[in-house]
């Protein structure tokens, strides 16, 4: 029922992990109610990024902020899942290592707002001074 699958290698391996790589991000599309409301974000912002006046490398730096959003969910997701299946009743390691991940998930937020007010700050200011 659970057998582990034959380790595959060279480009059948790269082939294999790109799939299973699609099946998380396809998992977490349709099952992880955070990661779904990041992508919903994400798209919005990568279009009012499109349209933001502000230089490449600035977009390019919001884009990073953006998408380290959506990485750190998909690693706190895997804890979460990962934990759960290790320690289904309360205790206190499992609390803290989901919190951790959570945590990841903050900083990652915060370093996307702080930059996001930083690109308006600059586009509305450019012109005084």
């Amino acid at each position: 029922m659970n057998d582990k699958p034959s380790p595959k290698t060279g480009l059948a391996r790269i082939w294999a992990a790109l799939f299973y790589s699609l099946h998380g991000l396809r998992f977490s599309i349709y099952h992880v109610v955070a990661f779904q409301q990041e992508v919903c974000l994400f798209v919005v912002l990568l279009i009012v990024l499109y349209f933001l006046p502000i230089s490449i490398v600035f977009k390019c730096i919001l884009l990073f902020a953006n998408t380290t959003v959506l990485i750190a969910e998909l690693l706190n997701s895997a804890i979460e899942s990962i934990v759960d299946m290790t320690s289904p009743d309360y205790h206190v390691l499992a609390k803290q290592a989901k919190d951790l991940g959570s945590a990841a998930v903050l900083i990652s937020l915060l370093l996307a707002i702080v930059l996001w007010g930083s690109a308006i700050y600059f586009m509305l200011n450019r012109g005084s001074g």
